[in-house]
């Protein structure tokens, strides 16, 4: 709660400070003189680029050949020796039960009652008038200043 209070102080100085006479002439001093017109643009003279001296050429390469490969004939690979075929036995054969077809009940037909007929709501017309704001301050006894002797 106290440093709500000194947050309070705090903008109350700032705004009075910010309020002074001299800002408020500076202000007015400002908002009054015409505004100057933006200065014209001028574009600036790109310089002309040298001409530059052409490209020499490319020297041509030898060119490099490489000695021919030896004749020599690829190994043979050794044959993959055959696995036994092996035949696995025939599955049982179970009968499965089979089961009844289930009977679903009836559902019996419902009718709904019919809705009332209510009437449907009105929307006043007329919009009431709004009260009036008094104008005039009460006065408060203890504000007052004392009675003069």
């Amino acid at each position: 709660m106290a440093s709500c209070k000194h947050v309070f102080m705090l903008a109350l100085i700032v705004t009075l400070s910010l309020s002074s006479i001299n800002m408020s002439f500076a202000a007015r001093q400002l908002l009054q003189t015409p505004a100057a017109p933006p200065p014209a643009l001028t574009l600036p003279t790109v310089p002309s680029l040298p001409t530059l001296p052409p490209l020499p050429s490319v020297p041509t390469l030898p060119q490099a050949t490489s000695p021919p490969l030896p004749s020599t004939p690829l190994p043979t690979l050794p044959t993959q020796p055959t696995l036994p075929r092996t035949t696995l036995p025939p599955l049982p054969s179970t009968q499965i039960p089979s089961l009844p077809n289930p009977t679903l009940p009836t559902v019996p037909k419902v009718t709904l009652p019919p809705l009332p007929a209510t009437p449907l709501p009105t929307i006043p017309t007329t919009i009431p008038s709004i009260p009036t704001i008094p104008t005039t301050i009460p006065s408060i006894p203890f504000f007052s200043p004392p009675p003069s002797n």
